[in-house]
């Protein structure tokens, strides 16, 4: 079949644009359907693409029918930079809760000018994948310098976490293997598995006991990999790397971690949820990105043993076929890393923070998911009462976002807060405050 690079639309005598078919060399159409008229597949140019409006109005059905339930996600728009104090298109000066930007990096003056030195010095983009022309030295200092950050082998970028994590067990596992994966794990990771002929396995949420049973499944298996986020992201549930380590050492697994929500600002150091876990060093594969605590531009990486780095360099499909992450990205990310090794200030701030917040919430009744981490779920069952809060809690200067299904299981809606190094005591106070007021307002709290 010729595919042509244009697309045809049909239009004879008010006749809507009809979609969804190709018209093959045999003047029909490789999509078939009876409602579609013979004489207008035949009519079209080798090639055209013809698309019905039926698919067009079901897909406007079912986004209508989001709408009715309180699960349409609507973007705002920001016109000041990423910080603790934002502006709002039609909703003025509000306090952001909702940002992955936990160590406040994202508009800091020092990789702002780190920035501008590098785009002098690099340029925009490198116009490349890595293995032609896409690697200057700043990506491989990058590379090294995360290694030396996390404490593992080595490093290669991706052009986002997703990335890593969707080209990762496609390149490491076959029929023989299997991949026993955390129930509540990102998308990317699930996505990621999809891709890969392996056996598949779920276990129950930080289960150990599930965990272990899943891994007595797959004892026949050529390669056990255990994936799991470090975070998970809707519930700030810190993953138990300690038990899951010493399981795949009795089973003889391999670990794999996301952690998107973790580098940066978990452990002493702030290297992530391994540091935290005590579990540096024991870890075969961590995944996490650039985008969250360390800057908030893109980027993701993934870190682990040197000889599974170098496979991924070879086969990894995002990484083979995606543009390499800008070279201003990498040479501000250095700088990040920089900043992080001489101060823990950014990251202690961030954990006060976040300890003071849970104790105000608590103490007002609110149902929060336990926990240490600045990712502060506030439960509420309901997906329109948790659109109708964050609703109310923006007119009361405060952004925030009610997540419901599908990004979290259906009558478990919530809002999350993230707290932030760039987060003032007022900044607290006067969230913790339009809570108690709406909650108040919505029964949520009494």
């Amino acid at each position: 079949m010729r595919i042509s690079e244009y697309v045809l639309f049909i239009l004879d005598a008010g006749l809507n644009p009809l979609r969804g078919y190709v018209r093959n060399d045999e003047g029909t159409s490789s999509l078939p359907q009876p409602h579609l008229p013979a004489a207008i597949i035949a009519a079209a140019p080798t090639g055209a693409i013809i698309v019905d409006d039926a698919f067009l109005a079901r897909l406007a059905d079912e986004t209508e029918a989001l709408k009715e339930r309180g699960l349409f996600k609507r973007e705002r728009v920001i016109t000041s930079p990423q910080q603790a104090d934002i502006t709002v298109r039609d909703g003025g000066e509000v306090i952001n809760f909702c940002a992955n930007n936990y160590l406040g990096l994202a508009n800091e003056p020092e990789l702002i000018d780190a920035g501008c030195k590098a785009l002098r010095e690099h340029g925009y983009g490198m116009a490349s994948v890595r293995f032609i022309c896409g690697t200057q030295t700043v990506h491989k200092e990058l590379e090294a310098r995360l290694t030396q950050f996390l404490g593992t082998e080595d490093t290669i970028l991706y052009p986002s976490c997703f990335d890593a994590n969707g080209g990762l067990f496609e390149t490491q596992l076959d029929e023989p293997d299997a991949v026993i994966s955390d129930e509540l794990n990102h998308a990317s990771i699930i996505d990621g598995i999809r891709l890969c002929k392996a056996q598949r396995l779920r276990y129950k949420n930080n289960d150990m006991r599930d965990l272990e049973a899943k891994l007595g499944e797959a004892s026949d298996c050529r390669t056990r990999l255990i994936a799991t986020d470090g975070v998970f992201s809707m519930d700030g549930i810190i993953a138990d790397l300690e038990s899951i380590c010493d399981l795949a050492d009795r089973y003889g697994a391999l670990v794999m971690c996301d952690d998107a929500h973790g580098a940066g600002f978990m452990g002493e150091n702030g290297r992530g949820t391994h540091e935290y876990r005590g579990v540096v060093g024991r870890m075969d594969i961590i995944t996490g990105t650039l985008g969250k605590a360390l800057g908030g531009a893109s980027g993701g990486y993934t870190s682990g043993r040197k000889e599974i780095v170098a496979w991924l360099r070879q086969r990894s499909r995002p990484y083979l076929f995606s543009n390499t992450v800008p070279p201003v990205v990498a040479a501000t990310s250095i700088k990040v890393l920089n900043l992080l090794e001489t101060s823990s200030d950014l990251r202690d701030r961030l954990h006060e923070n976040s300890r003071y917040f849970r104790q105000q919430m608590t103490a007002l009744g609110f149902d929060l998911v336990p926990g240490e981490h600045p990712i502060i779920p506030v439960m509420l069952g309901d997906a329109r009462l948790a659109s109708s809060m964050a609703e109310r809690l923006l007119e009361e200067g405060i952004y925030v976002i009610g997540f419901s299904f599908p990004v979290v299981p259906e009558g478990k809606a919530r809002i999350r807060t993230q707290m932030s190094a760039s987060h003032e005591r007022h900044h607290l106070d006067r969230a913790i405050a339009a809570f108690a007021k709406v909650g108040r307002e919505l029964g949520v709290i009494n």
